[in-house]
């Protein structure tokens, strides 16, 4: 019985300890990574404002080919919604565009809820470059809520989105620098 009391207080201290510990450590972070395309604005910034294109060139969509798709709206406008749900990696959400500067930025919300609740504000902004190329800027904002706060100690959040964030906009830039 001594034993099973001393592991259930060495339990209860971790645990205490782990709940300290994330009331101090930030909650907040954010991603951006960026490709350069050699097609001008109009082109890259036509394809990227509309949310259905990211089923080609988007790592995570790609994750599941069956994954279940629902939109309301017309894509490419503001108000735009793409929800998804799959039973694979892909959990379940929805993406809305909030706001379009026509050719610049597209600034989407994108509510998960499966497999963990979180919304996250995202951004692909078009940059030209001066030899008629474009610069694409993909972001991401988000915050983990206390304690799950905590596992931002044990991970970098923008190094593990960032590599898919890289993926994707390689994948886009393939495809457009093969368009006419």
């Amino acid at each position: 019985m001594h034993v099973v009391f001393i592991i259930l207080a060495i339990v209860a201290a971790l645990v205490v300890l782990l709940l300290l510990a994330a009331a101090f450590t930030k909650s907040e972070y954010s991603v951006e990574r960026q490709v350069t395309i050699n097609k001008p604005v109009s082109q890259v910034f036509g394809y990227v404002r509309y949310l259905k294109n990211m089923d080609k060139y988007n790592k995570w969509v790609m994750v599941d080919p069956q994954m279940r798709k629902d939109y309301r709206g017309e894509d490419g406008t503001e108000g735009f919604a793409y929800a998804w749900d799959s039973d694979n990696k892909a959990g379940q959400g929805e993406q809305v565009i909030k706001k379009i500067d026509n050719g610049n930025r597209v600034d989407v919300q994108i509510t998960f809820i499966r497999p963990m609740k979180a919304v996250s504000d995202s951004y692909m902004e078009t940059i030209p470059t001066i030899d008629n190329g474009t610069i694409v800027k993909w972001g991401f904002a988000s915050k983990m809520p206390y304690p799950a706060n905590a596992v931002m100690m044990f991970m970098d959040m923008g190094e593990m989105l960032g590599k898919d964030l890289e993926i994707s906009l390689n994948n886009l830039k393939t495809i457009l620098e093969k368009q006419p």
